[in-house]
Order: C-alpha cells, then structure tokens, then sequence
C-alpha cells in the first residue's frame, strides 16, 4: 500500500476497536493485532515498480481518497489493471485518476454509480453553500452526516473558503465531529505532496487544513445548541454516534437541514430519509415527524457513467469486469458498455460476489540472448546454443561462463574417477587406445605414465594391476569413458589368458566371466551383490531389486524400465567381452 493508506490504515482500524461495543471474545481483531500487520505492511511510491515470485506490479493515482491508488500487475506479459474505487474528477485537494500509458488485458473497474451521472462540480459546490447560507442565514441548522475520511475533508475545505470570502457568516460556528477526523487531519497535512497543484501552491503560503473558521468537536456534551451553526459529524450512514444524535434533536424543526454529501448504503437511515419520508423513528424507538428539509448533492469520490465511458475508451482494454456496485446499477452499466463497445470485441463481465471468472492467454515465450551470446548478431538459419535461464516470467539466452554475471547463479562439474583392474603394459593400452581415438597424448612430466583422450579423460597407470580414469562428466565424455572402460577390461582379460596358453583361454575367461560383469555393473548401478556359488548377481537400485541368472542369462524385476536398463547394459558388456573379430 501507500505511505499515506498505511498511516491512515492504523487509525482507521485503531477506532474500529474503541468504539466497538462488542465482548472481547466477539472482536474481529484487537490492537495486537494491528501492531502485527503494521510490521508485515510494505509501503510502494506510485509508479515505482515491485516484483514478487516474478509477479511485477505497479499503481497509479486514483483520485478516491488520498493514498489512493490503482494497481497494474504484469504476469508472464499479461497485464491486469485494477482501478479499486477511483475518480477521474480532480476537486479542492486530489488528483484526478491517472491514465495508463498502455492499454492493459483485462481492466478491473468499479460500478458504483451505474449509468447514473454526477452534477458539475461547479454546480454542486455552489447548491452545497447556498444550502448551508440560506439555512444558517434564516436561524437554522445544518447537519452533514459523513465519514471521517476523503469527503470530509473535501467539504471542509469548501466551508472554509466560502466563510472567509463570507464575513457576514463568520459569527455562526463550523464544527467537525469526529475524533478520528481530526486524527486523519494530522496523516493530511503530513502528505501535502502527495495531493494536487493546487493545494501545493497553497501550502507554500499556509497549511491549508489549519482551518480559520472550523473547529472540532469531541461529543454533544461540549456543543452548545444555542443558534444558527454548521455540524459535519460521523457516521455518514446515521446509524449512530454524533450524526444519529443531532438528527435525532434538529430533525423536527424545519428551519434546519440535513446535508447527504454522497454515496450511502441501502437500509440505512440516511437512505431512508432521501425519500423524505413523513415521520421517522428515533433511536429512542419514539416515531416523530420529519419537518428538516433533506438534500442529497453528491461530492462522492466515485466515478458516474461519465468518467467510466471515458476513462474505458482511452484505455481501450479487450476485456473488462465490473464489480463494487449494486447488482442493478451494475446490470444497467453492463448493458450501456456493451452498446457502446459493440464493434470493438470487448468482452465484459459483471461476476456476482465469490463467483470465479477465468480467462485464457497465450503469450509468446521470447529468450533475449545476453552477453558473449549477444556480441555477435545471428542471422536467420544459425544455431545458437546457450544455458537458458528462467527468472519470474523473462527467459535469457546466455553462454555457461556469463552466468554468474546475469544472474546469481554459479556454474559446477562433476568429477569422475574411477579404477578398473588392468594387469598388461601401458603400451599396449597406449596402442589399442590410438587405433580406436584419434586424439590420444601422453603427458609429460608425470610421475606415473598419463595418457588424455579427447582433451578430458586422464587415465593414469598406478601401480601393476590398475588404471585410474578421471574426467569431468558431459554426455560426450561418459560415452568414451565408458567405451575405454571396456576395452581395458577386454585387454586385462586377454592378458589373463594370454598367461595359460591357448586351452586356459577359455576356462580363464568363463571363470572370470562373472567377476567382471559384477565389476561392470557395480560402476553403472552402485548397489550390486556376487553369488559365485549360485551364479547370480543382485542389483539394488533405490529399494528395487533385480536378479541376474548369470548361467541362463535371465533377469528378474517387477520394474520394467530397471530391467530393460539392465538388458541394455549386459547387452553392451557381452559385447566388450566377446567382439565379433575375437
């Protein structure tokens, strides 16, 4: 929210508590609870643009009440404005409703007035004054039921000029009842900047809610009603408090007048009274006549069909929903947008409360290349390859050694080292290792005989009867690993029998047959058990258990992808062991 709603929030709901005359038990929420979310409050300037989980959002002025605002929030590209109460109408001390400078996918607008259309604002100061002058000029009162925040302070700002530029009324006093008023008057003077031009240029001379001719009332005990005077008090809706109390004193008078300033809500007394009813009943229950005169002139910070129609065509959104208002006046605005928006396609909503709408966007997915990736322009037909970054909504193209610059990430490699047994001269392996890769160096400088294959894999002779493999693990580089894996165990297995002679090559091969299709699948699988005596061989994989039948070369497992990857792998190592030119 903004710093302004954030400081008028604690007062608003700080009053809510002390005047609820309800059982702690029955209380929504108590003061503890407002210090809580105070400390959860984040506050954002308008325009200034906020992300979270890659959700970016906005506001703009709303012109409702000050700190009022309008929130734009971009998912993935697709934008949703929502006006919340707004007005497009700039008064004494507000900005009016800003435009977006670009047309959103779906705007969520207000529908409190309807197709109803206000008054010039010109029209409806002056009815405004000429109400209270006429009343407290023929003796009367005027009472003017509001609410502590936005229109009060609007009105009170009009009396004011209207009684310095009156000093023949400057004897008749002005109160405003409302302890909370007053508070907020404090959270007004304090965000001057963030009011209109106006108001601005005015400060610069004077505070102008230091009010001359107004002075505030605490309760009924302190007012004197002896005269003509102008009271605004609170509740705007007369159900209680100070405005219940005055109406239910003044109402049988008619030299006195009632003032509504602006939207009330239906079933309430103020509502009632507009229709000028003969009698009412006071909170007494005692049933009297309604001799003060009524007038409803709306200074209500809503925006009429007037400022809706205009405000939807320069923002021109493809899809609109209607919501904050009466189901009729809601109906009736539905049917005026459609009609006005027939051959635009616009699509428009008026969803009852708790009733989902959904909508359906396809956006496009578009990856911008940065860094070394972005210094030279493709052309159409090239390949560019890259690490391809998501972060929120927004996808970059970027070379592995530019991710620490664009993001907070960091790049890592696997080592890998593996032993496998080996009983024959390095030469020999050097030989066998150059006729199958092209590109095979013996390192220099070595206290061990070093041999590289294909810029990656080290394999280093330690000691008489191993070599050690290590490589940093790619796709590419496991493949030749795991090829030059099986051709120094096919090696080892002919220098085994080259030992015996020609009739040992056969029985030595058979014996370790087994012992090193264990070996082999201990360095695919992990997890893997020899049963010389039984000729099998068990492979664990995570709790999955698979049985080889060495003699029968059958496999057993109730995991079919387990078990065809075994295949695969005893497929590749009877291959190894039994070439086709052995």
């Amino acid at each position: 929210m903004t710093h302004a709603t954030k400081a008028i929030y604690k007062l608003l709901l700080s009053d809510f508590v002390k005047i609820s005359k309800v059982s702690v038990d029955d209380m929504l929420y108590d003061e503890h609870d407002i210090a809580r979310t105070m400390e959860k409050i984040e506050v954002i300037d308008f325009h200034q643009t906020m992300e979270v989980n890659g959700i970016r959002f906005w506001c703009y002025t709303a012109g409702h009440v000050l700190g009022a605002a309008m929130f734009m929030v971009d998912i993935a590209g697709m934008r949703v404005l929502y006006t919340g109460d707004y007005s497009c109408e700039e008064d004494r001390h507000l900005r009016a409703a800003e435009m977006p400078r670009f047309s959103p996918d779906v705007c969520i607008i207000e529908s409190t007035y309807g197709v109803q259309i206000h008054q010039p604002r010109i029209m409806r100061e002056r009815r405004f004054t000429d109400t209270v002058a006429q009343t407290v000029s023929q003796g009367g009162k005027v009472l003017i039921p509001a609410f502590a925040l936005g229109r009060a302070q609007e009105l009170l700002l009009i009396l004011d000029e209207y009684w310095e530029a009156h000093p023949e009324l400057q004897h008749i006093p002005i109160y405003y009842a409302s302890p909370l008023a007053k508070k907020c008057m404090a959270v007004y003077q304090t965000y001057i900047n963030a009011m209109n031009e106006r108001i601005q240029k005015q400060f610069e001379v004077s505070n102008p809610f230091d009010f001359k001719h107004i002075q505030p009332l605490k309760n009924i005990d302190e007012f004197d009603d002896i005269g003509p005077a102008v009271v605004m008090a609170s509740p705007g809706g007369l159900q209680s408090g100070l405005s219940r109390q005055l109406f239910d004193i003044w109402c049988q008078d008619k030299k006195n007048s009632c003032v509504i300033p602006g939207y009330v809500v239906e079933g309430t007394p103020a509502k009632a009274i507009m229709n000028e009813p003969k009698e009412v009943t006071l909170l007494s229950g005692l049933v009297v006549p309604l001799n003060m005169r009524v007038h409803y002139i709306s200074f209500s910070a809503h925006a009429d069909f007037t400022q809706t129609s205009a405000f939807l065509h320069e923002l021109r959104p493809p899809n609109i929903i209607l919501v904050h208002g009466e189901a009729n006046e809601m109906g009736r605005l539905k049917a005026k947008l459609t009609t006005q928006f027939a051959e635009q396609n616009v699509k428009i909503l008026s969803p009852k409360n708790c009733q989902t709408v959904e909508m359906f966007f396809k956006g496009e997915k578009i990856a911008k290349a940065v860094g070394r990736l972005a210094e030279k322009p493709a052309k159409e037909g090239d390949i560019v390859s890259g690490l391809l970054v998501r972060k929120g909504f927004t996808y970059q193209l970027m070379a592995p050694d530019d991710l620490h610059s664009f993001t907070q990430l960091s790049t890592g490699s696997v080592m890998q080292r593996q032993s496998v047994p080996y009983k024959g001269t390095f030469i020999v392996l050097r030989h066998r290792l150059q006729q199958m890769y092209e590109q095979v160096e013996a390192v220099a400088k070595a206290d061990s005989p070093i041999l590289k294959v294909h810029g990656n894999l080290t394999i280093t002779h330690e000691g008489a009867d191993q070599v050690i493999l290590q490589w940093v693990s790619d796709p590419i580089s496991d493949m030749v690993a795991d090829s030059v894996v099986a051709m120094i165990l096919k090696l080892d297995s002919q220098s085994m029998f080259a030992v015996g002679g020609e009739r040992s090559k056969e029985t030595r091969l058979e014996k370790n047959e087994i012992k090193i299709v264990h070996s082999l699948l201990v360095s695919l699988f992990g997890d893997v058990t020899l049963d010389e005596k039984q000729q099998t061989l068990t492979v664990n994989v995570d709790g999955t258990v698979a049985t080889v039948d060495h003699v029968k070369k059958g496999i057993e497992c109730k995991d079919e992808n387990l078990k065809e990857r075994i295949k695969v792998a005893l497929r590749r190592i009877q291959t190894a062991l039994y070439p086709l030119d052995a």
